[in-house]
Protein backbone atom coordinates (compact mmCIF):
# COMPACT_ATOMS: atom_id res chain seq x y z
CA UNK A 1 0.00 0.00 0.00
CA UNK A 2 1.70 3.19 -1.20
CA UNK A 3 -0.07 5.43 1.34
CA UNK A 4 0.63 3.25 4.37
CA UNK A 5 2.85 5.87 6.02
CA UNK A 6 0.21 8.57 5.54
CA UNK A 7 -2.42 6.26 7.00
CA UNK A 8 -0.08 5.59 9.90
CA UNK A 9 -0.34 9.28 10.78
CA UNK A 10 -4.04 8.72 11.41
CA UNK A 11 -3.31 6.11 14.07
CA UNK A 12 -2.90 8.52 17.05
CA UNK A 13 -6.20 10.22 16.21
CA UNK A 14 -7.99 6.89 15.76
CA UNK A 15 -6.62 5.61 19.08
CA UNK A 16 -7.67 8.83 20.81
CA UNK A 17 -11.28 8.56 19.66
CA UNK A 18 -11.35 4.82 20.31
CA UNK A 19 -9.99 5.03 23.87
CA UNK A 20 -11.55 8.28 25.05
CA UNK A 21 -14.73 8.52 22.96
CA UNK A 22 -15.94 5.08 21.84
CA UNK A 23 -15.00 2.73 24.70
CA UNK A 24 -16.34 5.02 27.49
CA UNK A 25 -19.76 5.05 25.80
CA UNK A 26 -20.35 1.67 27.44
CA UNK A 27 -20.78 3.63 30.66
CA UNK A 28 -24.02 5.27 29.48
CA UNK A 29 -25.90 2.25 30.80
CA UNK A 30 -25.47 3.90 34.21
CA UNK A 31 -28.27 6.28 33.13
CA UNK A 32 -30.65 3.30 32.99
CA UNK A 33 -29.54 1.78 36.31
CA UNK A 34 -29.73 2.72 39.97
CA UNK A 35 -25.96 2.70 40.07
CA UNK A 36 -24.15 1.87 43.29
CA UNK A 37 -20.38 1.95 43.55
CA UNK A 38 -20.57 -0.94 46.04
CA UNK A 39 -22.61 -3.19 43.73
CA UNK A 40 -20.68 -2.28 40.60
CA UNK A 41 -21.83 -1.47 37.10
CA UNK A 42 -23.20 -4.86 36.14
CA UNK A 43 -24.93 -5.74 39.43
CA UNK A 44 -26.73 -2.43 39.92
CA UNK A 45 -30.49 -2.79 39.29
CA UNK A 46 -32.10 -1.56 36.06
CA UNK A 47 -34.58 1.32 36.48
CA UNK A 48 -35.36 2.10 32.84
CA UNK A 49 -36.13 5.75 32.11
CA UNK A 50 -36.54 6.76 35.76
CA UNK A 51 -33.74 9.32 35.75
CA UNK A 52 -34.74 10.75 32.36
CA UNK A 53 -38.19 11.46 33.77
CA UNK A 54 -36.58 13.21 36.72
CA UNK A 55 -34.86 15.61 34.31
CA UNK A 56 -38.19 17.15 33.38
CA UNK A 57 -39.60 16.97 36.91
CA UNK A 58 -36.68 18.73 38.58
CA UNK A 59 -37.12 22.52 38.49
CA UNK A 60 -33.38 22.97 38.97
CA UNK A 61 -32.67 21.00 35.78
CA UNK A 62 -35.08 23.18 33.81
CA UNK A 63 -33.32 26.31 35.08
CA UNK A 64 -29.91 24.84 34.26
CA UNK A 65 -31.02 23.92 30.71
CA UNK A 66 -32.35 27.45 30.25
CA UNK A 67 -29.04 28.93 31.42
CA UNK A 68 -27.14 26.64 29.05
CA UNK A 69 -29.29 27.58 26.06
CA UNK A 70 -29.05 31.28 26.86
CA UNK A 71 -25.26 31.26 27.06
CA UNK A 72 -24.87 29.08 23.96
CA UNK A 73 -27.17 31.14 21.76
CA UNK A 74 -25.64 34.39 23.02
CA UNK A 75 -22.25 33.00 21.98
CA UNK A 76 -23.63 32.11 18.54
CA UNK A 77 -25.32 35.49 18.15
CA UNK A 78 -22.41 37.65 19.34
CA UNK A 79 -19.15 35.66 19.36
CA UNK A 80 -19.59 33.67 16.12
CA UNK A 81 -20.05 36.72 13.81
CA UNK A 82 -17.03 38.46 15.38
CA UNK A 83 -14.70 35.86 13.83
CA UNK A 84 -16.24 36.48 10.40
CA UNK A 85 -15.99 40.26 10.75
CA UNK A 86 -12.40 40.00 11.97
CA UNK A 87 -11.46 37.75 9.05
CA UNK A 88 -13.01 40.21 6.58
CA UNK A 89 -11.11 43.09 8.16
CA UNK A 90 -7.80 41.21 8.09
CA UNK A 91 -8.42 40.18 4.49
CA UNK A 92 -8.71 43.84 3.51
CA UNK A 93 -5.27 44.74 4.89
CA UNK A 94 -2.72 45.27 2.14
CA UNK A 95 0.37 45.72 4.31
CA UNK A 96 1.40 42.09 4.83
CA UNK A 97 3.76 42.82 7.73
CA UNK A 98 1.09 44.73 9.63
CA UNK A 99 -1.44 42.01 8.77
CA UNK A 100 0.76 39.27 10.26
CA UNK A 101 1.38 41.32 13.41
CA UNK A 102 -2.35 41.91 13.91
CA UNK A 103 -3.08 38.22 13.27
CA UNK A 104 -0.53 37.17 15.88
CA UNK A 105 -1.98 39.58 18.44
CA UNK A 106 -5.58 38.44 17.98
CA UNK A 107 -4.55 34.73 17.95
CA UNK A 108 -2.57 34.99 21.18
CA UNK A 109 -5.46 34.83 23.73
CA UNK A 110 -6.49 31.41 22.38
CA UNK A 111 -3.32 29.88 23.81
CA UNK A 112 -4.10 31.12 27.33
CA UNK A 113 -5.87 28.63 29.59
CA UNK A 114 -9.23 29.53 31.05
CA UNK A 115 -7.56 29.64 34.46
CA UNK A 116 -5.39 32.53 33.24
CA UNK A 117 -8.33 34.27 31.54
CA UNK A 118 -10.48 34.05 34.67
CA UNK A 119 -7.52 35.28 36.73
CA UNK A 120 -7.20 38.34 34.47
CA UNK A 121 -10.96 38.89 34.73
CA UNK A 122 -10.84 38.80 38.52
CA UNK A 123 -7.92 41.26 38.63
CA UNK A 124 -9.88 43.72 36.49
CA UNK A 125 -13.42 43.23 37.83
CA UNK A 126 -13.18 42.44 41.54
CA UNK A 127 -14.37 45.03 44.07
CA UNK A 128 -10.86 46.45 44.49
CA UNK A 129 -9.89 45.69 40.88
CA UNK A 130 -8.53 47.92 38.18
CA UNK A 131 -11.88 48.80 36.61
CA UNK A 132 -13.55 49.67 39.92
CA UNK A 133 -10.50 51.70 40.95
CA UNK A 134 -10.94 53.71 37.74
CA UNK A 135 -14.70 54.12 38.24
CA UNK A 136 -14.31 55.24 41.83
CA UNK A 137 -11.12 57.29 41.56
CA UNK A 138 -11.66 58.94 38.17
CA UNK A 139 -15.39 58.87 37.48
CA UNK A 140 -16.54 59.31 41.09
CA UNK A 141 -18.89 56.33 40.83
CA UNK A 142 -19.67 53.64 43.35
CA UNK A 143 -17.88 50.28 42.86
CA UNK A 144 -19.80 47.73 40.81
CA UNK A 145 -19.90 44.12 41.98
CA UNK A 146 -19.17 42.61 38.55
CA UNK A 147 -18.33 39.13 39.81
CA UNK A 148 -21.26 38.68 42.19
CA UNK A 149 -24.06 40.38 40.25
CA UNK A 150 -26.13 37.60 38.58
CA UNK A 151 -27.31 39.95 35.82
CA UNK A 152 -23.70 40.56 34.72
CA UNK A 153 -22.62 36.91 34.67
CA UNK A 154 -23.68 36.09 31.11
CA UNK A 155 -22.35 39.32 29.50
CA UNK A 156 -18.96 38.78 31.17
CA UNK A 157 -18.83 35.15 29.98
CA UNK A 158 -19.66 36.17 26.39
CA UNK A 159 -17.03 38.93 26.41
CA UNK A 160 -14.45 36.41 27.66
CA UNK A 161 -15.28 34.04 24.79
CA UNK A 162 -15.08 36.87 22.25
CA UNK A 163 -11.70 38.03 23.54
CA UNK A 164 -10.21 34.54 23.81
CA UNK A 165 -11.54 32.68 20.78
CA UNK A 166 -12.54 35.18 18.08
CA UNK A 167 -9.01 35.59 16.76
CA UNK A 168 -8.49 31.85 16.51
CA UNK A 169 -11.82 31.42 14.74
CA UNK A 170 -10.66 33.67 11.92
CA UNK A 171 -8.10 31.08 10.74
CA UNK A 172 -10.68 28.94 8.91
CA UNK A 173 -12.36 31.94 7.31
CA UNK A 174 -9.03 33.41 6.18
CA UNK A 175 -8.13 30.03 4.68
CA UNK A 176 -11.42 30.06 2.75
CA UNK A 177 -10.78 33.64 1.60
CA UNK A 178 -7.33 32.68 0.35
CA UNK A 179 -9.00 30.54 -2.32
CA UNK A 180 -10.96 33.43 -3.86
CA UNK A 181 -9.81 34.25 -7.39
CA UNK A 182 -8.27 37.78 -7.37
CA UNK A 183 -9.55 38.33 -10.93
CA UNK A 184 -13.07 38.50 -9.51
CA UNK A 185 -12.13 41.59 -7.50
CA UNK A 186 -10.39 43.10 -10.54
CA UNK A 187 -13.46 42.55 -12.71
CA UNK A 188 -15.72 44.01 -10.03
CA UNK A 189 -13.47 47.07 -9.69
CA UNK A 190 -13.59 47.61 -13.46
CA UNK A 191 -17.38 47.46 -13.29
CA UNK A 192 -17.30 50.23 -10.68
CA UNK A 193 -17.93 48.17 -7.51
CA UNK A 194 -16.43 49.72 -4.38
CA UNK A 195 -14.87 47.68 -1.55
CA UNK A 196 -18.19 47.26 0.29
CA UNK A 197 -19.89 45.85 -2.80
CA UNK A 198 -16.93 43.55 -3.47
CA UNK A 199 -17.18 42.21 0.07
CA UNK A 200 -20.95 41.72 -0.22
CA UNK A 201 -21.01 40.12 -3.69
CA UNK A 202 -17.66 38.27 -3.79
CA UNK A 203 -16.09 37.77 -0.35
CA UNK A 204 -19.15 36.75 1.65
CA UNK A 205 -20.50 34.30 -0.99
CA UNK A 206 -17.03 32.73 -1.12
CA UNK A 207 -17.14 31.81 2.58
CA UNK A 208 -20.89 31.17 2.85
CA UNK A 209 -20.53 27.38 2.80
CA UNK A 210 -17.78 27.55 5.43
CA UNK A 211 -19.98 29.72 7.64
CA UNK A 212 -22.87 27.27 7.34
CA UNK A 213 -20.73 24.22 8.14
CA UNK A 214 -19.20 25.87 11.22
CA UNK A 215 -22.62 27.07 12.33
CA UNK A 216 -23.99 23.51 12.07
CA UNK A 217 -21.07 22.22 14.14
CA UNK A 218 -21.64 24.99 16.69
CA UNK A 219 -25.31 24.04 16.99
CA UNK A 220 -24.18 20.52 17.85
CA UNK A 221 -22.49 21.96 20.94
CA UNK A 222 -25.39 24.18 21.93
CA UNK A 223 -25.85 22.20 25.15
CA UNK A 224 -22.16 22.51 25.93
CA UNK A 225 -21.29 25.94 27.33
CA UNK A 226 -17.75 25.11 28.42
CA UNK A 227 -17.23 23.54 31.83
CA UNK A 228 -13.91 25.08 32.84
CA UNK A 229 -14.85 28.69 32.12
CA UNK A 230 -18.25 28.52 33.81
CA UNK A 231 -17.00 26.52 36.78
CA UNK A 232 -14.23 29.03 37.52
CA UNK A 233 -16.66 31.96 37.25
CA UNK A 234 -19.30 30.49 39.56
CA UNK A 235 -19.75 31.64 43.14
CA UNK A 236 -22.66 31.43 45.62
CA UNK A 237 -24.02 34.79 44.42
CA UNK A 238 -24.30 34.00 40.69
CA UNK A 239 -25.00 30.27 40.91
CA UNK A 240 -28.65 30.60 39.84
CA UNK A 241 -27.72 32.58 36.75
CA UNK A 242 -24.55 30.71 35.81
CA UNK A 243 -25.04 27.03 36.62
CA UNK A 244 -25.15 25.13 33.29
CA UNK A 245 -25.52 21.47 32.36
CA UNK A 246 -21.78 20.75 32.48
CA UNK A 247 -21.34 22.16 35.98
CA UNK A 248 -24.65 20.67 37.10
CA UNK A 249 -23.48 17.20 36.05
CA UNK A 250 -20.26 17.77 37.98
CA UNK A 251 -22.05 18.87 41.15
CA UNK A 252 -24.56 16.00 40.94
CA UNK A 253 -22.25 13.27 39.74
CA UNK A 254 -18.98 14.02 41.56
CA UNK A 255 -19.89 16.04 44.63
CA UNK A 256 -23.20 14.36 45.45
CA UNK A 257 -22.31 10.93 43.97
CA UNK A 258 -25.62 10.79 42.06
CA UNK A 259 -23.99 9.08 39.10
CA UNK A 260 -27.12 7.75 37.41
CA UNK A 261 -28.91 11.09 37.31
CA UNK A 262 -25.77 12.93 36.16
CA UNK A 263 -25.22 10.37 33.37
CA UNK A 264 -28.84 10.71 32.26
CA UNK A 265 -28.45 14.50 32.03
CA UNK A 266 -25.20 14.10 30.08
CA UNK A 267 -26.79 11.62 27.67
CA UNK A 268 -29.80 13.91 27.23
CA UNK A 269 -27.40 16.74 26.35
CA UNK A 270 -25.68 14.61 23.70
CA UNK A 271 -28.96 13.50 22.12
CA UNK A 272 -30.19 17.09 21.85
CA UNK A 273 -26.92 18.14 20.23
CA UNK A 274 -27.15 15.29 17.70
CA UNK A 275 -30.74 16.21 16.81
CA UNK A 276 -29.78 19.86 16.29
CA UNK A 277 -26.90 18.91 13.97
CA UNK A 278 -29.14 16.64 11.87
CA UNK A 279 -31.92 19.26 11.70
CA UNK A 280 -29.53 22.09 10.80
CA UNK A 281 -27.83 19.97 8.15
CA UNK A 282 -31.15 19.06 6.52
CA UNK A 283 -32.22 22.70 6.60
CA UNK A 284 -28.96 23.75 4.92
CA UNK A 285 -29.45 21.17 2.15
CA UNK A 286 -33.05 22.29 1.69
CA UNK A 287 -31.76 25.77 0.84
CA UNK A 288 -29.27 24.39 -1.65
CA UNK A 289 -26.10 24.29 0.47
CA UNK A 290 -23.73 21.35 0.76
CA UNK A 291 -24.19 20.90 4.51
CA UNK A 292 -21.96 18.90 6.78
CA UNK A 293 -22.58 15.47 5.20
Amino acid sequence: MKDKYLLLLLLPGILYFLIYRIVPMFGIIIAFKDYSAFRGLMDSPWVGLKYFKLIFEDSEVIRVIWNTLQISFLQIFFAFPISIILALMLNELRNQVFKRVVQSIVYLPHFLSWVVVIGITVIFLRSEGILNAFLVGTMGMKPIEFLTDPTLFKPIVILQVIWKESGWGTIIFLAALAGVDPSLYEAAAIDGANRWRQIWHITLPAIKSTIIILLILRLGNVMDSGFEQIFLMLNPFNMDAGNVLDTFVYFKGIQQANYSFATAVGLFKGIVGLCLVVAANRLAKKFGEDGLY
